[in-house]
């Protein structure tokens, strides 16, 4: 049994749960948490007792993005937001082909490279005090870990533009209306699960 320090990963009833767990910064995604969730999906891949894989956040957000202050720190480096893109990628691309269904519990904020991680799970359930968006745009960045491909083979080209180009966010209803998500429930784990 791996210790995490940013996320938990559980196994019960044949379903694992990976909770995101930096709430102070909102479940912000890290390098840290980004080798931590890959390794934990890894664990999740090759369990037995594994029949699906719910993921969620501690706090009040899912995930509230990648963490803005390691972007910062990257400096000029032109290459270095690349590679950490591109590890991003790799991170969600091992989420999509996981080997059981995949769930995404959004049970409160879910931006950016969180929205992304939603994303690349095969259902999404979505908690009514949600809110989601790709405000990357107001960074003069766009969605980096595979979104701008998912989200429109999800919602459509015209939509998916929408949300990408205005950075705008959406509540739960809206995001059932455009097909983001599969469900609206008062609690996104428990609906996730039933």
């Amino acid at each position: 049994e791996l210790e995490f320090e940013h996320l938990e990963f559980t196994q019960e009833d044949g379903v694992g749960i990976i909770t995101f767990n930096r709430p102070d910064a909102l479940n912000a995604l890290n390098s840290e948490l980004m080798l931590e969730f890959s390794l934990a999906l890894d664990l999740a891949a090759a369990s037995d007792e594994v029949g699906a894989l719910i993921l969620t956040g501690a706090g009040r957000a899912f995930v509230a993005g990648a963490d803005i202050n390691e972007f910062r720190g990257l400096g000029s480096d032109p290459f270095a937001g690349r590679d950490a893109a591109l590890a991003g990628q790799d991170v969600l691309a091992g989420l999509a082909a996981m080997p059981v269904p995949t769930i995404a519990a959004i049970n409160g904020f879910a931006f950016g490279g969180g929205l992304e991680v939603a994303l690349a799970c095969d259902l999404r359930v979505a908690a009514e005090g949600a809110r989601m968006g790709l405000p990357e745009v107001g960074l003069g960045l766009i969605p980096g870990y595979g979104g701008t491909q998912r989200l429109p083979r999800l919602i459509g080209p015209s939509r998916a533009m929408d949300l990408i180009f205005t950075g705008r966010h959406v509540d739960a209803s809206e995001a059932l209306q455009l097909g983001l998500v599969n469900r609206v429930a008062a609690d996104a784990l428990a609906g996730a699960r039933g």
